[in-house]
Order: structure tokens, then C-alpha cells, then sequence
């Protein structure tokens, strides 16, 4: 069986170094590669341009981009860009979002909002001259001025019943936010999935089902399992009743000390407070993140694709060492590894 697998990058680092990262994960052979966009972060289309031209057969893209910050136009404008940039290996990842409450932005109609962005920017990269009077987008006859040859896939990512329906209806490309992971969970997802499909008269089957997993590697997997603490602290939280059951005084313990956390989760520069690295073991952790070393990732992957997935989306987790930059190659060189044993 063919499997895809797909990379995350946050750009916590400078735009030369994410491109280097950029063209490692192309090296030791992802198939896609994903650059988040985060609020006052590195711009993700310009580094998406800039590792189109380090690499040669890679798919580039958001991962995930949001509706709110750039029109449906502008992004179609930049998806048509990269695509001829990289040769037809560009496709547009997009999702409600995050960070954007820094910005003043409360995520309003996220349904809406991206189901007509979705309109506008797939017909503009048709070639079509869009009319759309939407709630939230607005487009009188326009036209790219240099639409792309080849078709841009859409991929939607989310945790969300409403929006995973809607990516039955629309996406090319679903991404299973979850994190935590289980059969009868893989299949409330698939359900939402169907129902969208339904909804648009096609097929759940034309549609490319991924989950999104963090991702860290390293050859010390207790550095490795220190490293993504924070992230199932984070992911216990949002996950409430839809997360595994953990001790309520255990879990009640661990979200408060998320009140002392500072930074983003995949900050290298974040504070981890010291009891939520006591409260969380090894076990924990991988609950909500693919971790350890290559051999044992492997392993947690093949459980993972055993629940019928022909592909996975990895959110690339640095192990902590001096910058970014350094655990993220760390994590991407061991990945490698990660692949050959799977494939």
C-alpha cells in the first residue's frame, strides 16, 4: 500500500533556516510539506515560495492557513504564484485558525466564512470570473490575471463537527485534528465526513482522509517525551470529554497549571511549568503525540495507520536544544528513519 505522509514547519526560526528545513524534509522523503501560518509569525506564503525553489518534488502548502487575515483573492492570487513556481506541486490548506485573538479576531461565522472562501478561491483558480455576494465574500466578475494550468487541491483541517462535514462537501483533502486518536473516534469523523459528502451528491471515497498528528523524534526519547508536555497539557484541555480518560484531579490538576504556561506550545521559547512536567509521564504524552525514538515511532504510527488511514499529517515537534532550528532538524533527520521503517 502506497502511503502519504505529510510534514508540518511552525517558522519559529529565520526565513533562511525554515528553507533549509524546508528542503530537508523534501530529503529524507515526505511527500507534502506544510508551512503554519501563525499570527506575526514568518510569512507562510513567502517561505512556501522560497522552499518551491530549494526543492523538486515535494507538494507545498499551508498547513493550515486561515479565512480571515487575507481576502479568498489574495490567497488565490498567492496559490496561483506557487503553483507556477513549483511547477503544479502547490496545494491550499485551510482551517478556521489559531493565534488570532492577538489580532482582535473572534472567529466569527468560521462555517460560512470558509465554505465562500472556498467558492471564490476555487473558481479563481479555475480561470473563472467569480460573482459572489457572500456574507463574508465579496467578488464582482473577478478574474486572476494569471490563473494556474494545473488544479490546486484544498485540504481542510479541524477538530469541528460542523467544519469536518463541510469538508465532506468541499475538500479534496481532510485532516483529522483529533490528536488523540481511537477507532470509535476515526469513525465520528468519517461519519461527519460522509454526511458532508452526501450532502454534495459525491463520494466520501474521492476524498483523501489524513490525521494530524504531532510529531517528535530524537534518539533520547526521554528528552523527546519531555519535549511535547506541553502539547498534550494543551490538547487534554481543548479536548475536554473527547480526550482519554485521564483522573478528574489528575486532569484538573494539569489544565491549571496551563494558567502559569506561557508562549505558544510549539515555542521553543515557552515557559513549561515544572509540576505539569511532573504531572504528565511518557504514558500521557503519547496519548495526544507520536513520540520517542525512530523504532518506536514507527511503531505508534503502524497503530495509527492500522485504523484506516492510508496516510498521516505530522506536525513536526522540536526536541528541545539550543534553537529551533536544531530540534526540528533533529526531529526531521530522525523522521527519515521513521519512513524507511514504514515503508
Amino acid at each position: 500500500m502506497s502511503i502519504t505522509f505529510e510534514a508540518e514547519i511552525t517558522p519559529g526560526m529565520s526565513p533562511a533556516e525554515a528553507v533549509e528545513l524546508g528542503a530537508l524534509v523534501e530529503d529524507v522523503g515526505f511527500d507534502r510539506l506544510g508551512i503554519s501560518c501563525v499570527a506575526l509569525w514568518p510569512d507562510t506564503y513567502q517561505l512556501q515560495a522560497l522552499i518551491a525553489a530549494r526543492t523538486n518534488r515535494i507538494a507545498i502548502g499551508s498547513m493550515v492557513t486561515n479565512p480571515y487575515t487575507r481576502h479568498a483573492a489574495v490567497h488565490a492570487s498567492a496559490l496561483a504564484t506557487l503553483q507556477e513556481l513549483s511547477g503544479g506541486r502547490a496545494f491550499f490548506g485551510l482551517g478556521v485558525g489559531a493565534g488570532l485573538e492577538e489580532l482582535g479576531i473572534d472567529y466569527p461565522a468560521p462555517v460560512q466564512t470558509l465554505r465562500e472562501t472556498i467558492v471564490a478561491v476555487r473558481g479563481l483558480l479555475a480561470g473563472e470570473a467569480v460573482e459572489l455576494d457572500g456574507r463574508v465574500v465579496t467578488l464582482a466578475g473577478s478574474r486572476l490575471i494569471r490563473a494556474p494550468e494545473q488544479r490546486v487541491p484544498i485540504a481542510i483541517g479541524t477538530r469541528s463537527e460542523q467544519v469536518m462535514t463541510l469538508a465532506g462537501e468541499v475538500a479534496d483533502i481532510a485532516l483529522v485534528g483529533a490528536r488523540h486518536l481511537t477507532s470509535e473516534i476515526v469513525a465520528r469523523y468519517r461519519g461527519w465526513l460522509a454526511t458532508g459528502a452526501a450532502r454534495a451528491g459525491r463520494s466520501v471515497d474521492e476524498i483523501e482522509v489524513m490525521p494530524r498528528v504531532t510529531l517528535c523524534v530524537s534518539d533520547d526519547e526521554g528528552l523527546a517525551v519531555e519535549s511535547v508536555k506541553r502539547y498534550a497539557a494543551h490538547y487534554l484541555d481543548i479536548l475536554g470529554e473527547y480526550g482519554p480518560p485521564v483522573d478528574r484531579q489528575r486532569r484538573e490538576a494539569i489544565v491549571a497549571t496551563l494558567a502559569e504556561a506561557t508562549g505558544w506550545y510549539f515555542d521553543l521559547d515557552r515557559y513549561d511549568p515544572p509540576e505539569m512536567l511532573r504531572l504528565i509521564d511518557g504514558d500521557l504524552a503519547r496519548q495526544f503525540a507520536i513520540v520517542g525514538t525512530p523504532e518506536q515511532c514507527a511503531a505508534q504510527l503502524r497503530e495509527l495507520l492500522d485504523l484506516g488511514f492510508a496516510g498521516v499529517s505530522c506536525n513536526l515537534a522540536a526536541v528541545q536544544r539550543d534553537t529551533m532550528y536544531a530540534g526540528l532538524a533533529e526531529t526531521i533527520a530522525g523522521s527519515g528513519r521513521v519512513l524507511e521503517l514504514l515503508r
